[in-house]
């Protein structure tokens, strides 16, 4: 997924992004995944692109700087310890979830201690800062880049008819420093429409480019390690029907399909070969594909950001999804396991 931001720049691997409240609960994919042909469940293929519009349930430090002072150059925050990656989820007894907050709260201490609450790769660490008054404006400051929210394109990889849910990307939307999915605050779902493609080249991945909507179509629940999900406000039509589900085991080498959209916002069905399947590898990266679609091949130069989530089909099942490209070779990535997706859904 390609990731725009709201402050400073962010990236994520590939692509590469107001509480709502979901009518539906998450949880209904659960029982449902088990090996006997009986239960076997279906779900709507999407490949459709999507925007997100993510706010992290906190502020997460881009960087830390100096700032110029009445005594000199001097950093609070880099003294105190705090670095890229940390998310500030509270100073002293007040949780933090916007910019325009966090910096109230360092120009009216005066100077004083004030205590952090970061998140640092899941553990809960605290940090005293005495913020220093810039010469510049008088003002208090600590010497931080933040940002609050995130931006980007992606694309859908499911959509339970049942309830409107769905996942996407494949994967989840990362901090940049530190590689563990943000903490997801809200996010807010709007239609794509694929403007343009940047053709990606050895070591130089491309990319999709398109036109949000200005309409919210659904919500975000839940970002994790194996995708995003979230729910519809009401389930528009796509190109394809319901499609049952392809076990891991049932997965084999050779031909097979990614329904993608390259060009305005109706997918379209392009043949790749599944190269390897690593059937052991965890939650991401399990299995290798190649793009072999002539017509692929000459728009995109195989898979670009924002083709994250695209779904893998093969043997008219939905088998997984399209997670990342390898940079030395964009005819090249990686999928994960439908099964994958489905169970970081009910985690």
């Amino acid at each position: 997924m390609k990731l725009k931001q709201k402050i400073p720049a962010f990236l994520l691997l590939l692509s590469m992004l107001i509480v709502m409240c979901l009518a539906v609960p998450y949880g209904v994919l659960a029982s449902t995944l088990t090996t006997e042909e009986s239960e076997r469940i279906s779900l709507i293929p999407a490949g459709t692109p999507f925007g997100i519009k993510f706010y992290i349930k906190g502020v997460i430090v881009v960087g830390v700087t100096d700032i110029e002072t009445y005594e000199g150059l001097a950093s609070p925050a880099k003294n105190a310890g705090l670095k890229a990656g940390d998310i500030i989820t509270k100073v002293n007894s007040t949780e933090i979830d916007t910019t325009e907050s966090l910096s109230e709260i360092i120009a009216k201490s005066g100077g004083d201690k004030t205590v952090f609450s970061v998140n640092r790769s899941g553990e809960t660490l605290t940090f005293d800062v005495y913020p220093k008054k810039s010469s510049e404006d008088g003002v208090y400051k600590a010497g931080l880049w933040v940002r609050d929210s995130t931006a980007g394109i992606g694309t859908v990889t499911y959509v339970d008819a049942n309830t409107n849910q769905f996942a996407g990307l494949g994967h989840g939307i990362c901090d940049a420093e530190t590689g563990d999915p943000l903490p997801l605050l809200r996010g807010i779902v709007t239609g794509i429409t694929i403007t343009d493609v940047v053709k990606g080249l050895e070591n130089a991945p491309g990319e999709l480019k398109g036109e949000f909507s200005a309409y919210k179509i659904g919500s975000l629940f839940k970002n994790t390690e194996s995708g995003v999900f979230g729910v519809f406000d009401s389930i528009a039509p796509f190109s394809s029907q319901s499609m049952e589900i392809c076990f891991r085991d049932e997965l084999k080498t050779g031909k097979a399909y990614i329904l993608t959209t390259v060009s305005g916002s109706t997918p379209q069905l392009y043949e790749i070969n599944i190269i390897k399947i690593y059937p052991n590898s965890g939650k991401i990266k399990n299995f290798l594909i190649e793009v072999t679609d002539k017509q692929l091949l000459a728009k995109t130069g195989g898979i670009v950001q924002g083709m994250s989530g695209s779904p893998v089909i093969q043997n008219g099942r939905l088998a997984g999804a399209v997670t990342h490209v390898m940079i030395n070779d964009p005819t090249r990535g990686y999928g994960i396991f439908i099964e994958n997706m489905i169970d970081a859904s009910t985690d």
